[in-house]
């Protein structure tokens, strides 16, 4: 069953067609990879486990797969790429089998990955140095963006790299907005995640609040829906909170990583914090109930 959901694409007839490689295919990266051999580009595809890079050939016809960055990127325009932390970034970047040894002069290496400002800059310099360019584009969206082909993705680096890759990345993308240079992608994200902290714990408080009541909460959340208090979150993971379920995808350990480097962040520039790093602490706790792998929503857990 394929992992992604239909969406339209359009080509032009008059740009060649660029030649992809994707780096990593956990739960964001698959589809999005997917909706861009969909789109009819050239992919080729890289995994840690390489049985996924297996499956995907296997369900998109077209694409192939390689053991290494570097044999995967060896014909690549565009250099995609989603894992998970920093240090994953440089494993599949650096060294002798990494993306930046493999690529030709001029490619465009994208890094989806939500990581630190510091490594993008880091990496920005490695590529420069290199002959090649590097852009910083964490996403927003969760799996549900990536399998419907609408993240939101934030990007820094210089506009020229940044024009180059937009046409190919539109095809998982509804928006696709270059922030200013080297790190301001990633630094958009944690503002983006400082907003996802502290609306999930208020809509948890406030549904806690209204089953304490004895209110019917899912019409609450109907009728509140339509006024000042309207959100994706409420939208989206209201009523699963009612409900009591916490399979949606991005998972509290992610929450805690991202929120990290929040953290470290604000501690280098001084920005004051505090509801984050109390809702941080929450998230701890759920991590101390078993719940690693839940939804972000599971914030609710801790309150009953």
């Amino acid at each position: 069953m394929s992992s992604i959901h239909a969406k339209t694409y359009t080509t032009s007839p008059s740009q060649p067609v660029a030649k992809i490689a994707f780096l990593g295919l956990g739960v964001m990266g698959y589809p999005m990879a997917g909706h861009l051999s969909t789109a009819a580009y050239p992919v080729c595809v890289y995994n840690r486990t390489a049985s996924k890079s297996i499956a995907f050939c296997a369900e998109f016809s077209g694409a192939t797969h390689a053991l290494t960055p570097k044999s995967a990127v060896r014909d690549a325009d565009i250099v995609f790429c989603c894992v998970g932390n920093d240090d994953d970034l440089r494993s599949v970047v650096l060294g002798p089998d990494g993306a930046f040894a493999g690529m030709k002069p001029g490619a465009v290496f994208v890094d989806h990955t939500t990581a630190s400002a510091d490594v993008a800059r880091e990496l920005y310099a490695a590529a420069k140095a290199a002959g090649l360019n590097f852009v910083d584009a964490p996403v927003s969206g969760g799996q549900g963006g990536a399998q419907n082909g609408a993240l939101t993705v934030m990007c820094g680096g210089d506009a020229a790299a940044f024009e180059a890759v937009k046409p190919a990345a539109m095809a998982f993308s509804k928006a696709f907005t270059l922030m200013g240079p080297s790190g301001a992608g990633q630094l958009t994200k944690m503002v983006n995640q400082i907003c996802i902290a502290g609306l999930v714990q208020a809509l948890s408080e406030a549904v806690a609040f209204g089953q304490k009541a004895g209110l019917d909460v899912y019409q609450v959340l109907d009728v509140i829906g339509q006024g000042a208090a309207q959100s994706w979150q409420l939208d989206n993971r209201g009523k699963t909170m009612v409900a009591d379920k916490f399979n949606f995808g991005f998972a509290v350990d992610w929450m805690r990583k991202d929120l990290g480097l929040v953290l470290d962040e604000a501690k280098r520039n001084g920005a004051r914090l505090p509801v984050t790093a109390l809702v941080d602490q929450f998230y701890a706790d759920v991590q101390a109930m078993g719940g690693q792998r839940w939804d972000t929503s599971s914030l609710i857990k801790r309150l009953k």
